[in-house]
């Protein structure tokens, strides 16, 4: 599989990890990465938001932070498709969330992280001085 990195700079404030293309070729080694990192929440999405498998705490779109997310292609197969998205929450707690990609894509997860990219772009667009 082949990991597309991507690094979403949402805030300068936030501190990014640092990869290296060898960690990042699947999502075994890229998800123990992020557990040494400190994400280690498993969330799942349910139909009352985003759920911590662990601390079974709740979260709304308005709580969520995508600080990174990841995606893998199969060498020929859709279905191999897949992300994992590296969260953080408002109180804190920090985890991951993986689903297909592409066709594949769980509906419900998709429309979760559709409403916390919606939320965050108009953060951004708040957090913009006006010149």
């Amino acid at each position: 599989m082949l990991c597309m990195f991507i690094l979403l700079n949402i805030t300068a404030k936030k501190n990014h990890m640092e990869t290296t293309s060898e960690e990042m070729k699947s999502l075994a080694p890229c998800l123990n990465k992020l557990v040494l990192d400190g994400y280690t929440e498993d969330f799942q999405v349910t139909e009352g938001g985003l759920v911590g498998v662990k601390n079974e705490r709740k979260y709304s779109p308005e709580d969520v932070h995508v600080l990174n997310f990841f995606r893998f292609e199969g060498a020929s197969d859709p279905a191999d498709n897949s992300i994992l998205y590296a969260i953080e929450t408002s109180d804190g707690t920090k985890g991951t969330l993986t689903d297909a990609y592409g066709p594949y894509a769980e509906p419900a997860v998709s429309k979760f992280m559709k409403q916390v990219e919606d939320i965050t772009k108009k953060t951004d667009k708040n957090d913009t001085p006006a010149n």
